[in-house]
């Protein structure tokens, strides 16, 4: 499935001339080029064998860093002020710019691939009269194309007729909005009458009038006129491209829009290059670094002047000066030269260390079998390697509702029948157990029709329906016929409804368990199989369901002739119907209803009555009055639905979950202890959304006040923002607390957060958040949305869930991620700073679009609490240490130039200064920054606060750097002149002088680097073997190195690359020189080790207190206990109702078939079990196809 949408993968735009309206004709190719419209061909990669050279050079000079060291690389090459070898700076230049090229290549290969493979796909096109097989990138817009089932849309297209009756069209969108359920699309009558007829399509001329290219997924309008007649368009009729053509044989389509101008691809976003927050302080960091080395350089230079100018001249007997060189000239070569040698204050290898830690780091992820989803077999996946450590330090969680906190799948959880409740299970001493997968399930063999992927648990509802509780009959009667669900039953006995709403599917599938078996309908009938027995009822008068009347209800007529009412909807709408003898039930009944919310269950009131045979007879004609009535239709119609909706007699409730992922609820809760704020960004209606927000503990009863916000004017919603602000804080001021930041003249303005006292939520729907991401009312919004524990924005369009993310970014100083899976999460995961897909799914739109993958989203919480927390401090950890090592490295120059006549020399050895970042130092950093760890996984989980330092920024910021630099200035200090005086006027044991320039070089820079070694043995908190192997191996082979260099054999071979002949041998077999060794390590460490036990003992942080609890224990914790699942009551109702959309009850009536007429029926029940044995499909909860879109996502 990657494969065919993996072209999206990136959007592709041309600069024309903006559109404002299109218009094409059908068969017309010559007139829609005419229009020059995009073709439809993607194109995702970004280079060509031509152009990949320049431009990724191009690309990667642009960073500060490698420009920075191509200008060094050019001042080596010049004699006059080159103090060491060109090659100390190219070879490690060429292996970061040929490692980046590398990587570059690889991607634009794949994207090359993907583009070609999509690009190259087929499909029928009428062309000439006759259908041709041509590419997809061949299609022009103005062509008709035939898709066959199962293939995915070409292009946006305009319905014009199809296989099945009333020329619907069932598709998947899985791919734009990752649900699963179908959608249903129908063509105009005009251009279904052409059927699949290719003489009539082929002089088909329609012109079609339109809008231009958006990313609008759940709008479009437009007109087509044909044969004079002019007709509306609307989104019914228009096939996106990326959707999937199921349950249909054929269906032809007019392209509307293609290639980069379909509205999946308008979604994809502007394609960003993302940095993290520690890459923008590198920026700054870099250039301060720069401009201390200006002036380190500057105070140098003007050293070098002034000692040439008092004491040069004592020197020019044996260092002759060239012609033209004075002391003002001497100063400014010399300025340059200390460019070169003390450029080791960012060196090259900086930027090759961390592209390798996050290139492991990665790794980490992408092997974690703690996130490996084996239902799928998806593993995690690190799509892009240059963000893990923003991973630790995120503060808001931008997150999809439908396929990635739930399943997009409804189940029939429980009910109450009568008074009584179904669906627990209890043991012998009669308390209620939790249900998991090792509880016995019902067995419905017995129910030859039964869907094998039901489960239910409790044996008792079962019991009492093959008893033949007549209430019990009633109730699942009523679910088998108060419905507009449509079978499709292709051979005996395999049923498949197509449901408008995933709600509907799970009741009529829970009734067809249960032994009321829906099989088939007409206009005027509905066919269904109670216990065995075929019957059929008439179908007088569908009550369809509405948004105001929250109900729906069915008059049918027995086979006996018994007229019945039967009515499904919202509890406050049924209650307020019924008779008043059902007043004590109804109180049962609320009780139930309560626990059934409290647990986050969407409830649904069932009742009846009878009807007597005259009235119905007068009402009839009455309803048929009205409904041809020409003013007033709807409020007639409402009048008689009121009239005879009354007297209702209760039958019970049932209770439907909107099956959350697995983990869910736990995730959340986890990530709310990590002080991370979560906002819900949904396409689905307010209550849906709020359903889902109590289900996973988002929003809790415990709340001090759940806002809801759906105003219809700027000024109500400025007023409602104002109310909730008020009551959350009274004393809060009108307006926001700005605070103003910059860097390098870049001004910021930020919202200062705001306390208040206790819980509060936030729900607001798509209209007034329209009105609230207004430039007047955006930071009103801000401040009362930061205030709550937890926002849900609901009925939001894609555009809108970005600029919900924009808004955060641009006004809070903080990292933003995003979660989604369809392609109406695209731009929001483009948007945000981490972007996350839900994989696994049939929808890898918002994959492909996204920085890190994986199939659930309770693995969240793995990323960001363990992945993301120990990317962060391995990162913090490598930067500290390094800047310290190469600070501390380069400063020794510094003070020794005052010793040297500020004539450039270094001090230590050349090829110590080309090995100490390659060689020495590179593998000891390594191997902490990519094994450290303060805490284990197991202890991240279960201190989640373990995370706040990354969100505070606390590890590596503009302070920690100042320390780092006080912390080598001190170091180098210390390394410099405690050899130095040591070195002073001093013999060896033999009476012979060891007080040369080579022994002083190579004393410095033994102490140097055991020092820093053992600096790195300070910082590491987690031991491992490969530590040990790296840091001892490091100092083993700088030894090993250094007695070879200074060796006879190399001075005779190569005696200009190796003058240090015998130092190594002469010195280093001296106590003296052990002891300075020791001594400067000591003087150097000694007040890390004090400072460190003063502020741990003084001002101990979280990680302190954790890891003393960590040695406290000794051992790993021990699992954390399964918590029981806690029951609660609640009187907010999670009602289907509410949330259901404009039914289809038109259609059912409209005497003409949905589907094909079912197939014959097949016998009934057989009492000792199914006759025909079907595997049980354990480990897939019931689905069901759905006709109607349950929900409006967007």
């Amino acid at each position: 499935m990657g494969s065919v949408m993996s072209s999206f993968a990136l959007c592709y735009g041309k600069n024309k001339k903006k559109e404002e309206e299109r218009h094409l004709r059908a068969n017309d190719r010559e007139l829609n080029l005419s229009y020059k419209y995009g073709t439809n061909a993607i194109k995702t990669s970004k280079y060509n064998l031509i152009t990949f050279l320049p431009l990724n050079f191009f690309e990667q000079f642009q960073r500060i860093a490698n420009a920075y060291f191509l200008f060094l690389l050019i001042l080596q090459l010049i004699p006059a002020i080159s103090s060491l070898s060109w090659f100390t700076t190219v070879v490690p230049l060429v292996l970061v710019l040929s490692i980046t090229a590398a990587k570059d290549a690889s991607d634009d290969i794949n994207r090359h691939k993907s583009d070609k493979q999509v690009n190259n796909r087929l499909v029928d096109v009428l062309i000439n009269g006759e259908l041709r097989s041509e590419k997809w990138m061949n299609v022009q817009v103005g062509d008709i194309i035939k898709l066959e089932n199962n293939q995915f849309v070409t292009a946006d297209l305009l319905l014009l007729s199809s296989s099945e009756p009333l020329n619907l069209v069932y598709i998947e969108t899985a791919e734009l909005d990752g649900e699963t359920n179908l959608k249903v699309k129908q063509s105009l009558t005009v251009t279904g009458e052409m059927g699949d007829s290719i003489a009539k399509l082929a002089a088909f001329n329609g012109e079609v009038r339109c809008e231009p290219p958006n990313n609008r997924l759940d709008k479009f309008t437009g007109t087509m006129t044909f044969q004079g007649q002019k007709y509306s368009l609307d989104n019914e009729k228009i096939l996106l491209r990326g959707c999937r053509l199921r349950n249909t044989d054929w269906c032809f389509g007019l392209v509307i829009f293609g290639g980069h101008e379909t509205k999946l691809m308008q979604n994809c976003g502007k394609t960003t290059f993302k940095r993290t927050s520690i890459d923008h302080l590198m920026n700054v960091l870099v250039l301060c670094i720069f401009g201390f080395l200006a002036f380190m350089c500057t105070i140098l230079a003007i050293g070098n002047g002034i000692w040439e100018h008092k004491e040069g001249t004592v020197f020019t007997a044996f260092l002759p000066r060239d012609e033209g060189v004075n002391a003002s000239f001497s100063a400014f070569l010399t300025f340059w030269s200390y460019v070169i040698i003390l450029n080791t204050v960012v060196p090259i290898s900086l930027y090759v260390s961390v592209e390798i830690i996050r290139l492991g780091n990665s790794f980490y992820i992408d092997w974690d079998r703690k996130m490996y989803y084996p239902r799928s077999d998806t593993p995690a996946e690190a799509r892009t390697t240059t963000l893990n450590e923003e991973l630790g330090q995120i503060k808001y969680i931008f997150s999809d509702k439908t396929g990635t906190l739930t399943q997009n799948i409804m189940t029939f959880n429980k009910c109450s029948i009568n008074g009584k409740s179904y669906g627990d299970v209890l043991d012998f001493a009669g308390q209620r157990v939790e249900i998991t997968e090792k509880t016995e399930k019902v067995d419905f063999s017995y129910n030859p029709l039964a869907d094998p992927k039901f489960y239910f648990h409790d044996h008792s509802l079962v019991e009492a329906v093959k008893l033949e509780d007549p209430e019990v009959h009633q109730f699942f009667r009523l679910l088998g016929l108060c419905h507009t669900v449509m079978a499709e039953e292709k051979k005996a006995g395999d049923l498949l409804y197509q449901a408008q709403s995933p709600d509907e599917g799970a009741l009529v599938t829970a009734a067809r368990n249960f032994g009321f078996v829906f099989r088939s309908r007409t206009p005027e009938t509905v066919n269904i199989v109670e216990m065995g027995v075929q019957k059929s009822y008439e179908l007088e008068a569908i009550l369809d369901f509405n948004n105001v009347r929250k109900r729906m209800s069915v008059i049918v007529r027995s086979p006996e002739g018994k007229l019945s009412l039967y009515c499904k909807g919202a509890d406050t709408i049924v209650y307020e119907r019924l008779h008043p003898s059902c007043s004590k039930l109804m109180d049962i009944t609320t009780e139930h209803l309560n626990e059934f919310a409290g647990e986050g269950l969407r409830t649904l009131v069932l009742a009846h009555k009878e009807l007597d045979e005259a009235y119905f007879q007068s009402w009839k004609a009455r309803h048929h009055e009205a409904s041809t009535a020409l003013e007033e239709r709807e409020e007639k119609l409402d009048e008689l639905y009121e009239e005879i909706e009354k007297d209702l007699l209760l039958l019970g409730a049932t209770a439907i979950e909107d099956k959350l992922q697995d983990g869910v609820p736990q995730a959340i809760e986890e990530l709310s202890k990590a002080d991370i704020k979560i906002w819900v960004l949904t396409g689905d209606k307010q209550e849906t959304a709020e359903n889902i927000g109590y289900s996973c503990n988002l929003l809790r009863e415990e709340m001090d006040e759940v806002f809801i916000v759906a105003a219809n004017s700027s000024e109500e919603v400025k007023q409602e923002l104002q109310n909730a602000r008020k009551k959350m804080k009274p004393d809060s001021e009108d307006e926001p607390i700005i605070i103003e930041s910059g860097i390098l003249g870049k001004k910021s303005k930020m919202v200062a957060d705001e306390t208040v006292d206790g819980e509060y939520g936030l729900v607001i729907n798509g209209h007034s958040l329209a009105f609230a991401l207004e430039k007047g009312l955006e930071l009103g919004f801000l401040r009362t949305a930061n205030m709550c524990k937890t926002v849900i924005c609901c009925r939001v369009t894609p555009l809108q869930k970005a600029q919900v993310v924009q808004l955060v970014k641009k006004y809070k100083n903080a990292v933003t991620l995003a979660i989604g899976d369809g392609a109406n999460d695209v731009s929001m995961i483009k948007a945000a700073h981490i972007g996350v897909g839900i994989s696994g799914q049939e929808g890898m739109q918002a994959v492909l679009s996204s920085d890190f993958s994986f199939a659930q989203f309770r693995y969240l919480q793995r990323l960001l609490l363990v992945h993301g927390r120990w990317s962060y401090l391995r990162m913090c950890k490598f930067l500290r240490y390094f800047f310290y090592k190469n600070f501390t490295f380069t400063l020794v120059h510094f003070w020794y130039a005052f010793f040297c006549g500020f004539s450039a020399q270094t001090v230590y050895d050349e090829w110590f200064i080309t090995l100490y970042n390659l060689v020495y130092t590179a593998l000891p950093v390594l191997g902490m920054s990519l094994f450290e760890q303060d805490v284990n996984d197991r202890w991240s989980f279960q201190y989640p606060q373990l995370y706040a330092p990354g969100q505070l920024n606390l590890y590596f910021n503009k302070a920690a750097f100042i320390m780092c630099v006080m912390h080598s200035c001190y170091s180098s200090l210390v390394l410099f002149f405690v050899p130095y005086a040591a070195m002073y006027d001093t013999v060896r044991d033999d009476g012979r002088e060891i007080a040369d320039y080579q022994s002083f070089a190579l004393l410095a820079q033994t102490c140097l680097l055991i020092t820093v070694s053992i600096q790195l043995g300070l910082d590491t908190a987690y031991w491992t073997a490969v530590n040990q192997f790296f840091l001892w191996g490091s100092l083993a082979v700088y030894f090993a190195i250094t007695f070879t260099m200074y060796s006879n054999g190399m001075y005779l071979i190569f005696t200009a690359s190796f003058p240090f002949i015998g130092t190594a041998r002469n010195s280093l077999n001296q106590p003296n020189v052990w002891l300075t060794i020791i001594l400067t390590s000591i003087l150097c460490v000694l007040p890390v080790v004090a400072f460190r036990f003063l502020l741990i003992q003084l001002y101990p942080t979280i990680n302190d207190r954790v890891r003393f609890k960590v040695r406290e224990a000794k051992a790993a914790p021990p699992p954390l206990p399964k918590r029981a699942r806690l029951r609660r009551t609640s009187s907010r109702r999670s009602g289907y109702a509410f949330s259901h959309t404009q039914g289809y009850g038109d259609l059912v009536t409209s005497r003409r078939f949905l589907r094909r007429p079912a197939i014959g029926h097949a016998g009934g029940f057989s009492p000792s079990g199914r006759q025909q044995s079907s595997a049980r499909q354990e480990s897939l909860p019931q689905t069901y196809r759905a006709v109607g879109e349950a929900s409006r996502r967007v």
